[in-house]
């Protein structure tokens, strides 16, 4: 079987927009085809010991803050560090990627693309059908058509999210690839190290 990497992400992660290109270009680079599952993390976490953001200690919160300043600099890319509408329920445009990845997986990856710029450095709020659309247009993407599926991609999210679970994924992003589990944008060098085998 050809090695493949499952993509397992929330489209208002940081740390999903912070590794999804690097991701992109590794696996361009290894010739690996990339699956993309933009799970729901409120199912996640309470299975996983997960904690949401808001939830969380204050020394946690702050840490959090420094690394995404250090991470910025570091990628030498654009990073919002309090986007305007954060947090946001990413569930709509979920189901949108859903919907496109049964066509087409490389325009699914590259709409959820759009999605995590939209709230990282466009302050755009990706919960907003209207600008679902927008985002959706300027991919060249009918929109519409993939939001009348809403309910039947919301039973594909929640059954991805449950899978996850069992795949042992916890936090955003995680990537697997082999039965191999890699947690976080700071995990790309070893995945890349494992590809290279």
């Amino acid at each position: 079987m050809r090695t493949k990497i499952d993509y397992y992400l929330s489209l208002i992660s940081p740390w999903s927009y912070l590794g999804h290109q690097r991701l992109l270009n590794i696996a361009e680079d290894k010739d690996i085809p990339i699956s993309i599952f933009p799970i729901d993390y409120s199912i996640v976490f309470p299975s996983t010991g997960g904690v949401p953001l808001p939830q969380r200690s204050q020394q946690r919160q702050d840490y959090r803050m420094q690394e995404l300043r250090r991470w910025r600099e570091f990628l030498m890319i654009p990073l919002t560090l309090r986007p305007k509408f954060f947090p946001v329920n990413d569930e709509l445009a979920a189901t949108m990627v859903i919907a496109l990845r049964e066509h087409d997986m490389g325009e699914a990856i590259k709409f959820a693309g759009a999605c995590l710029s939209g709230v990282w450095v466009e302050d755009r709020d990706i919960s907003n059908r209207s600008t679902l659309l927008e985002i959706a247009k300027e991919q060249n993407i009918d929109g519409d058509s993939l939001l009348t599926r809403f309910e039947e991609m919301r039973s594909i999210r929640k059954l991805d999210s449950e899978n996850a679970i069992q795949r042992s994924v916890f936090g955003a992003p995680t990537y697997v690839t082999d039965k191999e589990v890699f947690w976080g944008q700071d995990r790309l060098e070893l995945l890349e190290y494992k590809l290279r085998g």
